[in-house]
Parts: structure tokens; C-alpha cells; sequence
């Protein structure tokens, strides 16, 4: 997919980006999933598409970002990200962001923060010194999509 924007940073190609990886998070909840999707962005284009797939995988560590960063690598042909932005609809875990780390993604764009879990709740910065990161675009649609989930499993 192509987009044009003026520069990476634009608030339009964030929201833009941003409802593509709420694309992803539906399909997690249509499958049952913690409804977390993401988007690797590189030159304009989406690259790489994740969304969650604990359950589907009985693995731990299939999250949205790791699915994506996965695909991401495979489509660059090398497992460093310095040129791309990720996409995710929830603040990464300090799973993903040591992931993150050593991807060497240059930004990291996501919607809710998450205050149990999210990284920045349990380490200052543990993402790559280069990477830049952005929280709160959509934040609100993507954080009710979750909340709503957890809100459904405990009726």
C-alpha cells in the first residue's frame, strides 16, 4: 500500500497508519485474540503487517510487533528496521521493545498506552537511542477496542 505524505512525522500519515494497523486488531478479535494490530511503514509503504496470535500459536511471544517485525526482515532481506516506523495500536510490552532494540526501527508509532504492561511503565527507555516514539494517536479507538475485549471475556 502507498501513501504519499510530506514527511514521516505528519500527523495525517500517523492516523493514516495507524487505521491500518486497527485493521490488524480486528482481525486478532474476529479470531479471539487481544485485539493489538500493527504496521511496518517503509518509504510510504506498508512492508509488513502483524496482529496478535498468542492463542492461535500457543506462543507467548506472538504479539502483533513481533509478527510484523518478523515479516518486515523478510521483506527487507536483513533484520535491521533503521529506515521504517512501526504501527501499533498498544504502547509495546518490554518484550517487544527489547525486540524493537535491536531491530534498530527507526520510529515507533503507537495508540493507548498501556499502564500495566506497556514498556514505558517499567523501563525509562529500552528502546534503541535513534528510535523516536509517538504514543497516543487514535489512542482512544484503539485502547476501547481493548477494554472492550477484556470487558466481554469477564461477563
Amino acid at each position: 500500500m502507498f501513501f504519499n505524505f510530506t514527511g514521516e512525522s505528519d500527523i495525517a500519515a500517523d492516523e493514516f497508519y495507524m487505521k491500518q494497523a486497527l485493521k490488524e486488531a480486528y482481525l486478532a478479535l474476529e479470531a479471539d485474540e487481544v485485539p493489538i494490530g500493527s504496521v511496518i511503514v517503509c518509504k510510504n509503504r506498508v512492508i509488513a503487517r502483524g496482529h496478535n496470535l498468542t492463542e492461535r500459536l500457543n506462543d507467548v511471544t506472538a504479539h502483533a510487533e513481533m509478527q510484523a517485525i518478523t515479516a518486515a526482515a523478510n521483506h527487507l532481506g536483513g533484520k535491521y528496521l533503521a529506515d521504517c516506523t512501526l504501527y501499533v495500536t498498544m504502547e509495546p510490552c518490554v518484550m517487544c521493545a527489547g525486540a524493537l532494540y535491536w531491530s534498530q526501527i527507526g520510529r515507533i508509532v503507537f495508540g493507548a498506552y498501556d499502564p500495566k504492561r506497556g514498556f514505558s511503565r517499567i523501563l525509562p527507555n529500552p528502546l534503541h537511542p535513534k528510535t523516536e516514539f509517538v504514543g497516543g494517536i487514535l489512542g482512544n479507538e484503539c485502547g476501547l477496542l481493548v477494554k472492550e475485549f477484556f470487558r466481554k471475556k469477564r461477563q
